[in-house]
């Protein structure tokens, strides 16, 4: 029985860095990925979205690897949210169950889609948490809106908070691949079977849509709030030519009174 674990260590890993400074046996390189062997039975898998997988590797041999990662890590994290599945081998049998996997030999391609979808899986829980919070915000300043008629953000603030949605939104969409699949999953049948499982398994879909549902939902919210200030600064614009007229019909006045006099 062999173990693969996934951790998100950083907000971003500099690939390009990586590749030049790891001294490991490279096996596949992308602009966002680099897949590494260790020895016959042991592989790494860095992810430039934060993500390093590991499969067949002892608690100390991970911690060595992440030892060496952390000069190319952008805000490093002791605290990792993380994601775990058992592999076993048996001869001519491919199956996906809850927490198992069943690969019919130790094949790298096999191995790479296991880690893949797994790093995937803690990627989608990272930005569930972010989403679930972005939410409950949102739903402060809605609840605000009710009890107050009125917004208790500033301008300056919900153009930030736009700005922050939209990024979590492009980063989700350039980093993650959860309707698209490896290009060697089109070539060869047994991967691409295996493929869908462990995105079926680990509900990648799903999960990818409720977090996405989410953020429609925060975006409609803050299209909300900005129309709200929009028109507020409309009517707060309206009332200061209107004062601005009476002033200048006043000023007026008085200077025809004053001729009178």
């Amino acid at each position: 029985m062999y173990t693969v674990v996934a951790y998100q260590i950083a907000s971003a890993i500099s690939i390009k860095s990586s590749r030049e400074k790891l001294a490991w046996r490279l096996l596949f390189q992308d602009s966002d990925e680099l897949f590494y062997a260790i020895s016959e039975d042991k592989f790494i898998y860095i992810f430039q979205y934060g993500i390093v997988s590991f499969f067949n590797m002892s608690p100390s041999e991970m911690s060595g690897a992440l030892e060496q990662l952390i000069p190319y890590c952008f805000h490093y994290s002791s605290e990792k949210l993380s994601d775990s599945v058992q592999v076993s081998v048996e001869p001519n049998t491919l199956k996906v169950t809850f927490d198992t996997v069943i690969l019919p030999n130790l094949d790298q391609e096999m191995i790479r889609l296991v880690l893949l979808n797994t790093s995937q899986s803690v990627a989608l829980d990272r930005y569930s948490e972010i989403t679930q919070e972005l939410l409950a915000e949102t739903n402060e300043h809605t609840l605000f809106l009710e009890e107050h008629g009125k917004l208790d953000i500033s301008g300056h603030n919900l153009k930030r908070y736009i700005g922050r949605v939209l990024n979590i939104k492009n980063k989700i969409a350039e980093n993650l691949y959860i309707f698209d699949s490896p290009e060697i999953t089109w070539e060869i049948e047994e991967l691409n079977k295996l493929n869908q499982d462990l995105k079926q398994v680990f509900d990648l879909k799903d999960h990818y849509r409720l977090i996405n549902d989410r953020i429609e939902i925060i975006k409609e919210n803050l299209e909300l709030f900005k129309d709200i200030m929009d028109h507020n600064e409309s009517s707060r614009l309206e009332w200061i030519i209107i004062i601005l007229i009476v002033i200048e019909v006043i000023d007026l006045f008085i200077a025809k009174l004053a001729n009178w006099i």
